[in-house]
């Protein structure tokens, strides 16, 4: 038969308790950031869908500066917001095509 072995715990020194208190703050932090620049994307790509330009062009500006924000911020890694960037602005510039070829009709 199988027998349990009670583990004694370990108790936690004071320095792990305020790293434990400074991760948790830290967390609380980085995921309201995220979620703000989730937002920005998700009001920029609203307003490509719709094909409003001027509201399309209102919020790249913004979002592409929240987006190099979450660099210094360490929120996400270089290579992630350069490609994130990288796909706004080719759906950007396939909405300004778009309204340039129909407008010159």
């Amino acid at each position: 038969m199988a027998t349990t072995i009670s583990a004694k715990r370990k108790r936690r020194s004071r320095s792990v308790l305020k790293r434990i208190r400074q991760a948790e703050r830290r967390q609380a932090i980085n995921r309201a950031n995220k979620s703000r620049l989730r937002t920005q994307i998700k009001r920029f790509g609203q307003a490509v869908a719709a094909g409003n330009l001027s509201q399309a062009r209102e919020f790249l500006g913004a979002t592409l500066s929240a987006i190099d924000r979450s660099i210094h911020k360490r929120i996400l890694h270089a290579n992630t917001t350069s490609r994130t960037k990288s796909r706004l602005m080719l759906r950007y510039n396939a909405l300004l095509k778009q309204q340039a070829t129909t407008a010159s009709r």
